[in-house]
């Protein structure tokens, strides 16, 4: 097995980096280089999955609008996950 030397990135999968995490990280810098104060934007539980009309894993609702559970168990969609983010979710609706 091949590990890369430390103090190199390279086990963090990209995507995450290029997502969401990142454009937080920039939305904090930017403040911060403001003078502001680094506020986080308020959070809340979102789930995402798969359904027979979208296959693609998309936003289904918030956690506590949506039983993730129910879902799954009666086949309305699988793939489930539950991520804590940003308040407003791209694309949702």
């Amino acid at each position: 097995m091949n590990l890369a030397p430390l103090g190199r990135v390279g086990c963090m999968p990209r995507g995450y980096m290029e997502g969401p995490a990142s454009e937080e990280a920039e939305r904090v810098r930017e403040e911060l280089e403001r003078g502001g104060k680094a506020e986080r934007a308020p959070e809340r539980l979102a789930v995402y999955g798969s359904t027979e009309s979208e296959p693609e894993r998309h936003f289904l609702g918030w956690r506590d609008e949506v039983d993730p559970d129910r879902l799954f168990a009666s086949g309305e969609a699988w793939g489930l996950t539950v991520v804590r983010q940003a308040d407003e979710p791209e694309n949702a609706g």
